[in-house]
């Protein structure tokens, strides 16, 4: 199947089908009982996503088992700070920890943009492996980390509640928070561009934690350096959709939708799908937003707010997902109901 004829990129590229196409974020993940399993073989969750043979299997798992019509790669967001010279750890049951940056000598200290690769050819060798094994009709996303988001852990070293080490840290020293902000932007193209040469045919960039800045703040360290990656990437390989996802940041949406960067926006669960609908699909591809809790509680409800985000976005460009990743309590059978409503 030519790549043209893959469903996500046909709406990618603006078009509205009767059945949307769908994947979810996190999708290859802990509620899986195989990745349960093969997390156990592989020990941390590093030594998972270091390792080309055992990431292609996971990211396939989903894949396998529920035909979802992407497939993203099995990675994490802060393996860049990692190549970029950090000191990175998982902490069993409380999730990432750096060794914090938090002055322009530290900053400094870091590797250039262009040092990171042998860190990350693994990564690459992933996603080489999975534009050969993935199915023909399965679209190929490669993904990173937003700097303002990536900043807010290589401050802080962990992730914590409300951004404030990265938001003090950006008022009280702005010129070395724009260092930062500059490095991780410069690395994150040199990243993505080696995963869209090694296969990916849609990159995704996770701004998780956009909703904490507003103003002139969110132009500056969420907006700007969006675009900047988007309009670089869009140089270097002309076409290749990009999606991005600046979560929580209510009206920001249209600010993104408006600079023609990008090829959908992923909604978060507190955009209306109306709101969407109205203010956003005629510019852009949308995607999204069901709230992963409902798979974890399933039943009616899951159907019901199924069919009423395909009766509400159905009518434009629209890739059907979760507002968020889904989390290690959702059921897989769950899924499956969810797809059924989807596909009929």
């Amino acid at each position: 199947m030519s790549s043209k004829k893959k469903s996500l990129l046909r709406v990618l590229a603006g078009e509205t089908l009767e059945t949307p196409p769908v994947w979810v974020m996190r999708q290859a993940g802990r509620y899986l009982p195989e990745y349960r399993a093969l997390r156990e073989t592989a020990g941390g969750f590093l030594d998972l996503c270091y390792n080309p043979e055992f990431a292609t299997e996971v990211t396939l798992q989903p894949i396998r088992r529920f035909g979802f019509d992407a497939a993203i790669l099995f990675a994490d967001i802060l393996l860049i700070p990692q190549a970029l010279g950090m000191k990175l750890w998982f902490e069993t049951g409380e999730g990432p920890r750096l060794t914090p940056v938090t002055n322009s000598a530290e900053i400094g200290a870091l590797k250039r943009p262009e040092d990171i690769h042998e860190t990350l050819a693994p990564i690459y060798e992933t996603v080489a492996r999975l534009s050969e094994e993935l199915p023909k009709e399965t679209t190929l996303i490669g993904f990173a980390g937003a700097p303002w988001t990536v900043a807010t852990y290589m401050v802080a070293g962990r992730g914590t509640p409300d951004q404030g080490p990265a938001r003090k840290m950006m008022y009280e020293d702005p010129a070395a928070f724009s260092q930062l902000i500059d490095l991780i932007t410069e690395a994150t193209i040199e990243y993505l561009a080696k995963q869209v040469e090694a296969g990916a045919e849609v990159i995704k960039l996770f701004d998780s934690w956009a909703g904490a800045l507003g103003g002139s703040s969110f132009e500056k360290y969420a907006l700007k350096p969006a675009v900047r990656i988007a309009t670089e990437l869009k140089r270097r390989f002309p076409g290749l959709p990009i999606i991005g996802f600046p979560r929580g940041s209510g009206a920001g949406y249209i600010q993104f939708a408006e600079t023609g960067c990008f090829d959908a926006l992923a909604m978060d669960t507190s955009i209306p799908a109306e709101w969407a609908r109205d203010e956003l699909q005629p510019k852009i591809a949308v995607q999204g937003n069901l709230d992963p809790m409902h798979m974890i509680t399933g039943g009616d409800m899951l159907v019901s707010e199924t069919q009423r985000l395909l009766d509400i976005l159905g009518n434009g460009p629209y890739i059907f997902n979760l507002g968020h990743g889904i989390t290690p309590q959702g059921d897989p059978a769950n899924m499956e109901k969810m797809l059924k409503v989807i596909r009929g």
